[in-house]
């Protein structure tokens, strides 16, 4: 554990009692109390997750609008001052080399945050791309990244910010000053319920971080960890870069075709996106449920008519639905509603059944 690298929130995690693991070289909270716990707090009250380990690069110039259309599949143009899009980075078969999202601070300043597991490959990507006026930094050392998310996330994030937020609309963002500095509070995040991200100075995480759970005790606020995004992110059909999508998949396969805007103007991967649009994809990312009594997992393996078709991407027990779902890539035919494979798990081939996602839908 020596080696792996911390948040300015570590020393705080350690005091919560939570259970460190190495996550992609990067020493971090999997759970508190208890993963479960935690993912219902997320579904019913409001959780704090520290995500500082992310990537954020700063964009500014010029050109950086043409270098961000370049390298990206989605329409930055349309993006607005004070609004952030999901997009991605994409190499020249189409597949993915990152998701991302961009925020859109001025005409020439973006913020754009990455994995952390593919921060230095997407620096040097879209460093291999810049021409023109335009610079690149990576500020992820600078700020750090806390989300605040749930059905009472807005009031704790008014209480603690004093702004009013309610004019704020999903994928939308606002400045906000700490003590002088420059920070930014976005309606966004990897739940599907509502909820904020802080970007923020490091050297602020740890007093914000105490006063969230100061003033979000009457609100029944929860620290949460590494398990229970993933379990709340699974039931929102997002997707895991590394598991669900990588540079061997295209948006059209994994489903994110909603992403990739072939009229905006010639981009990285675009040639290979027209052609698999024309011709058809021959795979689909789908979501099932375990029929059979069982849990399948990330990497179990999927079955038609005892042919291994694909591995299990993302697997899990649904805390919110109390069943096993996951997603996995299927043949074209074998991929719509209704449709069965088997999983193997441990050994045994249970029956799986194709379902429409995402499979959690927000009650609020």
């Amino acid at each position: 554990m020596e080696n792996l690298k911390t948040t300015p929130l570590h020393n705080t995690h350690r005091q919560l009692g939570a259970r460190m693991v190495d996550f992609v070289g990067w020493h971090m909270p999997v759970q508190y109390e208890g993963a479960l716990a935690e993912h219902q707090a997320v579904r019913n009250n409001v959780g704090l997750f520290d995500v500082s380990h992310m990537g954020r690069f700063r964009i500014r110039g010029a050109d950086a609008l043409p270098l961000l259309q370049t390298v990206t599949c989605n329409n930055v143009a349309k993006l607005a001052q004070g609004q952030a899009q999901y997009s991605a980075l994409l190499n020249e078969r189409g597949t993915f080399i990152d998701d991302i999202v961009i925020n859109r601070i001025s005409d020439h300043d973006f913020l754009v945050c990455v994995n952390s597991s593919n921060r230095q490959k997407d620096y040097d990507w879209i460093e291999r791309h810049r021409k023109g006026d335009v610079s690149l930094s990576d500020d992820s050392e600078e700020y750090a990244q806390i989300a605040i998310q749930g059905p009472k996330s807005q009031q704790l994030t008014t209480e603690v910010t004093g702004l009013d937020l309610s004019p704020v609309r999903f994928y939308w963002f606002t400045e906000w000053k700490v003590e002088g500095h420059q920070a930014f509070v976005a309606r966004t995040g990897y739940t599907g319920e509502d909820g904020f991200e802080i970007y923020l100075p490091s050297n602020f995480a740890v007093p914000l971080w105490d006063k969230l759970m100061t003033l979000g005790k009457p609100l029944g606020v929860a620290p949460a960890g590494l398990a229970a995004r993933n379990t709340l992110r699974l039931e929102m059909r997002y997707p895991l870069y590394g598991n669900d999508i990588d540079d061997t998949t295209t948006p059209w396969e994994a489903g994110l075709g909603w992403i990739v805007k072939l009229s905006k103007g010639d981009f990285i991967g675009k040639a290979v996106l027209d052609e698999q649009r024309a011709s058809g994809v021959k795979r689909l990312l789908a979501g099932f449920e375990l029929v059979d009594r069982g849990i399948a997992r990330d990497h179990c393996a999927a079955y038609l008519e005892g042919r291994q078709v694909g591995t299990v991407t993302s697997g899990s027990y649904s805390p919110s639905l109390q069943k096993s779902i996951g997603l996995v890539y299927l043949p074209v035919e074998r991929s719509q509603p209704g449709s069965l494979f088997d999983v193997d798990v441990r050994g045994k081939h249970l029956r799986a059944r194709v379902i429409e996602t995402p499979f959690y839908k927000r009650r609020n």
